[in-house]
Formats: structure tokens, sequence, C-alpha cells
């Protein structure tokens, strides 16, 4: 289950794809196609959260962002 960490808001536009960077601002980047190269990452909001170890950060459907736990693993007993 995701739990909202920050209330954005961000519009999201076809052919973008939108991400948490590193310091915790969002960004986007346009989606490579087929032989089109994709573009260089631009800064879209500015929030600074803290992200934490474990966890996977997402901009969600309102365009706010969330988080979930990561699951590591996989089945155990299998070969």
């Amino acid at each position: 289950m995701a739990k909202k960490v920050a209330k954005v808001g961000v519009k999201k536009e076809k052919g973008y794809l939108y991400f948490v960077d590193k310091r915790g601002d969002v960004s986007c980047a346009k989606m490579a196609r087929g032989a089109k190269k994709g573009g260089a990452p631009k800064k879209v909001a500015k929030v600074g959260i803290k992200k934490e170890a474990g966890c996977l950060y997402f901009i969600d459907k309102q365009g706010d962002i969330s988080c979930a736990k990561m699951v590591r693993g996989g089945k155990k007993g299998r070969r």
C-alpha cells in the first residue's frame, strides 16, 4: 500500500516520464521512442523530500509524490 508523502499537483504531459530525482524534487524527461532519443531531464517542481532506504518514490495519478515499501527477494524454496 502506498502512502502520500507530499501534495504537488503536477499536471502530466503525454510522452514524458515523471520521477522523483535524487534531491527529492519532481523532474521529467522526454521518453525515447524507436530510433528517436529521449531528452535531458528538467525540474518540474521543487519539493525537497528526504528519501528513506527501502522505499520506492513515484508520482501518483493526482500528480503528488507517494512512496511504497519495496518488496525484496521472491518466492522461498524456488530453484
